[in-house]
Parts: C-alpha cells; sequence; structure tokens
C-alpha cells in the first residue's frame, strides 16, 4: 500500500477478532483496537460466571487488552454499559414480555458496533471499521457499490445479525476473516503466539448465557409489567389444559416443560400476551407458508413478487419464498411451509450469498 489506512477494529476478546487485528497489521493498516464495557457480570440480576461462555466482561477486555500489548497496538475501552442496557437489555425483557423470541445480538451490532464505534472511528480519525464477523463485502455484480456477502465459513456465517445496518456505512466495514475457515484461524492465532488462540468460542445471549433466561426476565422487569399467570389451551377448539405462570417461559416451537398430558405430542404454536394465554397444538399447527414482516431494512433493492432466499432465525438453512411488498412491510409466501415460524425473530433476504436486508417477523 502506497499509504497506510488506519482502522479502528473491534475487539471482544476473542480468537476471530484476535485474528483480524493480526492479519489487519500484515497487511499495512494502521489498526487501533477498541473493546465495548457493556454489562457489570457483579451485578445481582446476572448469576453468570464472567468469561465462561460469555463475551464482554473484563476478562474479555483484559484478553483483548493482552493481543493489543502483543502485536503492539494501541487499544481503548469505552464504557457502553448504559447503551447497552436502552438499546439491548430493555428491548429484549419487554420483547418476551409481548409474547416474542428477541434476538439481541442484532440491536447490539446495529446501535452499539456499527453506530456508536462508527462515531468513535470518526472520532478517532479512522479510515474504516473491523469486526471479527464472519461475513465479506463485495462489490454487487447488479449495482457495482460495496455489498455484504456471506462468509467462507458456512456453519460461522453471521450475516444474519447484520441485516439492519445503515447501507451507507457499508464501504466504510472490513471483515478481515470472513474468508477463513473456524479451523484455519484457530491454527493461525496458535502460529502466532496469540493468548487466546486456544479461547473457547462465546456461547448463548452474552448477559444470559446457559441459564434461565425466563429467570433473567422476571429481575430485570419492572414491577407493573411483570407477567401475570394464564391458561395453557388447546388449538383449535380452546380447552383449557392447565395454568402457566407467565406467557415469557414459552417460546413458539416448545414441546418440553409444558407441563401437560395429551394423546399426541403438543407444541406451542401461538403466544397472546395480552390475555396471558399459550396456545398448544400438533405437530401439523407448526407450519406456515405465509408470513408477515415489518419494520424493513434494505441493503439493495427488491422488486415485488421476487423470488429470494430467506432465513426465518440464525440457524435456518434458508428457504425460497416469494416477496410481495405491503403498506407497512411484505408478506412472504414460502415455496415449502415453515415450522415455527416466530415472531420477534428476523426474516433475513438473500439474493445468492448477498445480503439484501431483512425484517422483524410479526
Amino acid at each position: 500500500m502506497s499509504e497506510k489506512k488506519r482502522v479502528l477494529l473491534a475487539m471482544s476478546g476473542g480468537v476471530d477478532s484476535s485474528v483480524a487485528a493480526a492479519i489487519l497489521q500484515e497487511q499495512g493498516y494502521d489498526v487501533v483496537g477498541v473493546t465495548m464495557q457493556v454489562w457489570d457480570y457483579s451485578k445481582t440480576e446476572c448469576s453468570i460466571e464472567e468469561g465462561n461462555g460469555t463475551c464482554c466482561s473484563s476478562i474479555d477486555v483484559d484478553d483483548a487488552r493482552s493481543v493489543a500489548d502483543h502485536l503492539g497496538i494501541p487499544f481503548y475501552v469505552i464504557n457502553c454499559e448504559n447503551e447497552f442496557k436502552q438499546n439491548v437489555i430493555d428491548p429484549f425483557v419487554q420483547s418476551y414480555l409481548k409474547g416474542e423470541t428477541p434476538i439481541p445480538c442484532v440491536n447490539c451490532n446495529t446501535y452499539l458496533k456499527f453506530d456508536y464505534l462508527i462515531d468513535k472511528m470518526k472520532e478517532l480519525d479512522c479510515d474504516y471499521l473491523a469486526t471479527g464477523h464472519y461475513a465479506q463485502i463485495k462489490e454487487s455484480p447488479l449495482t457495482g457499490r460495496k455489498s455484504i456477502v456471506t462468509s467462507s465459513d458456512d456453519w460461522k456465517d453471521q450475516t444474519y445479525f447484520l441485516f439492519t445496518l445503515d447501507p451507507s456505512i457499508v464501504e466504510k466495514l472490513m471483515f478481515p476473516v470472513g474468508d477463513w475457515k473456524k479451523p484455519e484461524l484457530r491454527a493461525y492465532a496458535e502460529k502466532l503466539g496469540l493468548p487466546v488462540a486456544k479461547k473457547k468460542d462465546s456461547t448463548g445471549i452474552c448477559f444470559v448465557g446457559k441459564n434461565d433466561y425466563s429467570k433473567f426476565v422476571e429481575k430485570m422487569a419492572p414491577e407493573e409489567t411483570k407477567t401475570l399467570s394464564g391458561d395453557l389451551r388447546l388449538y383449535p377448539g380452546g380447552e383449557v389444559l392447565a395454568q402457566h405462570a407467565g406467557t415469557h417461559k414459552y417460546t413458539y416451537g416448545q414441546r418440553k416443560g409444558l407441563g401437560v398430558s395429551w394423546s399426541e405430542p403438543l407444541y406451542v404454536i401461538k403466544i397472546e400476551s395480552d390475555t396471558n394465554t399459550v396456545w398448544l397444538g400438533t405437530e401439523e399447527h407448526l407450519y406456515s407458508s405465509e408470513v408477515k414482516v415489518k419494520n424493513l431494512n434494505l441493503l439493495d433493492d427488491i422488486q415485488d413478487g421476487e423470488s429470494l432466499r430467506v432465513k426465518i432465525r440464525f440457524q435456518h438453512r434458508g428457504s425460497d419464498a416469494v416477496v410481495k411488498k405491503t403498506e407497512d412491510g411484505v408478506t412472504l409466501n414460502f415455496v415449502e411451509g415453515q415450522r415455527s415460524v416466530t415472531p420477534g425473530q428476523a426474516a433475513v433476504f438473500y439474493r445468492s450469498n448477498q445480503l439484501v436486508g431483512g425484517g422483524w417477523i410479526q
């Protein structure tokens, strides 16, 4: 490179962003590391042992600092606890209280990693913002504009969580590990002697971990909004099968822990928070061919009636659906019925391997 470019790199303390730092440095970029302190694990609301399958804990901050020291790059810690609670924790709790199943990682990406840090990128006079996400930036063959496409590692691909990004910032983003496979990345980290080369990946929701999310919701919910007990009813007749202790304890497609006995396996097929009713049905009632989606964010234009590949949850492989525009979003008509379509989750659209956008399932 004829001139060094300055890159602000979001470092989580994990192996992905650590290798991203090394790659950028090797490519000649002037790398500045930054970690967001988003959650105080000493709070009584959270019973996770920090660093045990979490991210953004004080241990992770220390790990990120160790990597920065190892590579000899400047490193900053930004306290974002207030922003995190306002934009991630509070919507997460409210979503469960409304009978939805939220995905807080999307809000974290939207309002912190790719909003708050874009401002920090400008403040620190950086040219780009980089992260350790498994995604890639490539030119669209249709428009020639920079676009987000899926990573080389299908299992680790994280483009599902990026559909809410502002299209105008895509040209300022870098995903250095997007064309790497995870085993190769770990081997490279060991070769470089990075302190986090053998560190376990974070799992689950960072502020809940492997613990009971319903207890977290109960602790964080305002007293006046806490969910009351209600009926477990059988679809479609409406027979009351039992009582439940809160709609936030259930999610669409759930079979275990229902506390009812029936001649056939029963599943949660609908949650009505306004009446505190959880509807149970048999396997056949789990499938939907038509899905309504609102609050769209598009990274590229879509045509009315266009067929796109749509993912309705993170680990969903994606299925073909025809997109019909409506006044407040789109209606998706899937070629094959989809199991356990869940309000609060995202429907994310792809044209081949290009991330086109998405919206929230209603």
